[in-house]
């Protein structure tokens, strides 16, 4: 919980400095056009690879297979997706990480780090 506290209050604080840098020096229309169009090309991609992870978990359902892998990818587009969305650089950088499968695969560990962590501790409750 402390980590989650310290997060809300770095990061935003992060990304509102850098974006007062940016505006500094190189503008504040083009700081401005920056994350309109970080937002709209995020848009964009989440909902293309968003179409993409849920065709996966489809045909995995159909071929009698666990989604696992493909649950944990569109949760990786769904976060992406809401981080592109926010304005920022840090964020927008991170949520476009988060859209493609080589830079998945990063997050990938600490993910199921973090499940195994909640299921040890009987902290998942499932239906």
């Amino acid at each position: 919980m402390k980590r989650l506290i310290l997060l809300l209050i770095v990061v935003p604080a992060l990304e509102l400095a850098l974006l007062i840098w940016a505006a500094n020096n190189i503008g504040f229309l083009i700081t401005v056009v920056l994350i309109i169009a970080t937002g709209v090309i995020g848009a964009f991609l989440a909902k293309k690879q968003g179409m993409k992870a849920i065709g996966d978990i489809q045909k995995a359902m159909a071929n009698f297979e666990p989604p696992g892998e493909n649950l944990l990818n569109a949760g990786f587009v769904l976060v992406g997706g809401v981080m592109l969305l926010t304005p920022g650089f840090i964020s927008d950088a991170v949520g476009f990480s988060l859209l493609f499968a080589p830079t998945q695969k990063l997050y990938k560990p600490l993910a199921y780090r973090f499940i195994q962590k909640r299921m040890k501790n009987t902290r998942v409750i499932v239906g």
